[in-house]
C-alpha cells in the first residue's frame, strides 16, 4: 500500500501542472456559463461537469498504470549491475548515453594507468630504500656509545618497518594481488614474525608465551607473517607496564584459531567495532598517547578477507587486548 502511495505521490508532484491548467479551464467556462449565457440551465453545466470530471477521472486512471509501470520497469533496471543503456536497446536517446559512457570508461582507463604506474614506481622506490637501510642498520653498530647506537637503530628499524608496509600496501592495492596459498606450519609464521619484531619486543621489556603446537594451515606464509606482525606492533605500541605478549592455537574440529593477546592499555568500548575501519585512530590517537594511522588493522583485516580468514577483537580497557584469525576448512587451495 505505502509502494502505491508513494507512486501515486510521484504521479502526482509530475501532474499537478496539467491539473491545475485543467480545473482553470474548467472553473473559467463554469463562470462564462452562470455569468454570461442568458438563460442557461444549471443542471445543464453540472451534468457536463460530471461527464468531463469522469472522462478525466478514467484518462488520469489509465496515466497513472501506465506511469506505475514505468517507475516499476525503472526500479527493476536501477537493480541491475550493468550499465542501463546497454541493457534496454529502445529507450530515447540511447547514442547520446552510448556516448557518455565511451568517454567516461576512457577517463578511467587513463586514471587506473596513472594509479598503476605509481604503485610501480613507489613499489621500485622501496625496494631501492631497503639497501641504505640495510647499510644504516650495519654501520649503526660500529657506534661506540650504546645509548646513540640504540636510538639510531630503534628509528631505522622503524623506518625498515614503515617501507616494508608501505611495499606490503602497494601489492595489496594493486591490480593484481599475488596471492600464494599453501600448506604452512602456523609456528614457523609466528617465529618469523617474532623475529621480525624482537628489537621492539626486547627494547619495551616484553615476556614471551607462545604454544601454537604443530598446526598446519592453508594460507600465504607472507601476508599471514604481515598481519601478525601488525598484532604484535600493535601490542609493543599500547604496551603497559610489565608488558606480556600471549601466543596460542586452538582447534575445534576443522577450524583453527590462533590468537594473539597483550596485557596493554586495551581498547575503549566506543572504538572496538570501528577498529578495522579505513583511517579509524580511536581515543588513544586524539588524547595525545599514542601515534597512529589508522591504515594497519584495516589492511590487515582486508589481507585476511582476501584469504578466505577471518579476524577478530576483543578487550577490556586498561586490562588486554586479545585478536583472534580463524582459518576455516580451506585445503582447496593447495589443491
Amino acid at each position: 500500500m505505502s509502494l502505491i502511495w508513494e507512486r501515486f505521490r510521484a504521479y502526482g508532484k509530475r501532474k499537478w501542472g496539467y491539473a491545475a491548467l485543467g480545473m482553470g479551464v474548467s472553473a473559467a467556462f463554469n463562470l462564462y456559463f452562470i455569468f454570461l449565457i442568458q438563460g442557461g440551465r444549471l443542471e445543464y453545466l453540472l451534468y457536463l461537469d460530471v461527464l468531463v470530471l469522469v472522462f478525466f477521472l478514467l484518462l488520469g486512471a489509465v496515466d497513472f498504470c501506465g506511469f506505475a509501470r514505468q517507475q516499476k520497469n525503472m526500479a527493476e533496471l536501477l537493480g541491475q549491475k550493468g550499465l542501463i543503456c546497454r541493457i534496454c536497446p529502445d529507450f530515447d536517446n540511447r547514442e547520446l548515453a552510448e556516448h557518455d559512457v565511451r568517454i567516461l570508461e576512457e577517463q578511467l582507463e587513463a586514471r587506473f594507468q596513472e594509479s598503476c604506474e605509481l604503485q610501480d614506481y613507489v613499489a621500485k622506490w622501496c625496494h631501492e630504500m631497503k639497501l641504505p637501510l640495510s647499510a644504516g642498520l650495519l654501520m649503526g653498530e660500529r657506534i661506540a656509545d650504546y645509548r646513540l647506537r640504540r636510538d639510531m637503530k630503534e628509528q631505522l628499524e622503524r623506518m625498515s618497518q614503515q617501507v616494508g608496509t608501505l611495499l606490503l600496501g602497494c601489492r595489496l592495492q594493486g591490480a593484481l594481488f599475488d596471492l600464494q596459498v599453501r600448506r604452512v606450519s602456523l609456528k614457523e609464521c609466528v617465529r618469523t614474525s617474532i623475529h621480525n619484531q624482537q628489537f621492539f619486543l626486547i627494547q619495551k621489556g616484553f615476556g614471551m608465551k607462545v604454544d601454537v603446537g604443530e598446526e598446519m594451515v592453508y594460507t600465504d606464509p607472507s601476508w599471514l607473517v604481515y598481519v601478525l606482525d601488525q598484532l604484535i606492533s600493535n601490542a609493543v605500541k599500547y604496551a603497559g607496564d610489565d608488558p606480556v605478549l600471549s601466543i596460542w592455537a586452538e582447534r575445534k574440529g576443522v577450524v583453527i584459531r590462533i590468537f594473539v593477546e597483550d596485557n596493554g592499555t586495551g581498547i575503549q568500548e566506543s572504538d572496538i567495532s570501528r577498529i578495522f575501519e579505513k583511517g579509524f585512530t580511536g581515543q588513544n590517537y586524539h588524547n595525545g598517547k599514542h601515534r597512529s594511522t589508522g591504515m594497519g588493522l584495516y589492511m590487515a583485516e582486508k589481507i585476511m578477507k582476501r584469504m578466505g580468514h577471518e579476524i577478530g577483537v576483543e578487550s577490556e580497557y586498561g586490562r588486554y587486548s586479545r585478536f583472534w584469525i580463524v582459518f576455516k576448512e580451506n585445503d582447496y587451495f593447495g589443491r
